[in-house]
């Protein structure tokens, strides 16, 4: 099975959600503790950042409390950090888990001091 064809399994057993397009960041959605969680996965750059931006802007109209969990984003750029100041203008976001790149560029850029980031999903949604 290609990635482009592949499947998340929901932590809560409520099913699967498709991940991605071809030339888009593999994503998934899932509810945890009264939050809801958004799961990217691959590069997040111009050119692969729409889907994410759809789901995530589709998650801030309909939930107050967005985690984005970042373990799987690989490697960001302004793009991502636009997303993200867009989304938390929008809804409560919190970024859970950023990867090495993801925390640096979010550290380089003060980001990390106007997001809610957390080390794991749960802590992130529980806060």
């Amino acid at each position: 099975m290609l990635l482009d064809e592949g499947v998340a399994d929901h932590p809560d057993g409520a099913g699967v959600t498709p991940l991605r397009t071809p030339g888009q960041v593999a994503v998934a959605e899932f509810e945890c503790r009264g939050a809801w969680v958004v799961s990217a996965r691959g590069s997040c750059d111009m050119q692969s950042i729409t889907r994410l931006a759809e789901v995530l802007g589709a998650a801030a109209k309909e939930h107050q409390k967005v985690v984005l969990d970042a373990s799987g984003i690989v490697f960001g750029d302004s793009s991502l950090l636009n997303l993200l100041i867009l989304t938390h203008h929008e809804a409560d976001l919190r970024v859970a888990a950023p990867t090495r790149q993801v925390r640096r560029l979010l550290e380089i850029t003060g980001t990390d001091t106007l997001l809610k980031v957390r080390a794991t999903v749960e802590e992130a949604a529980a806060c």
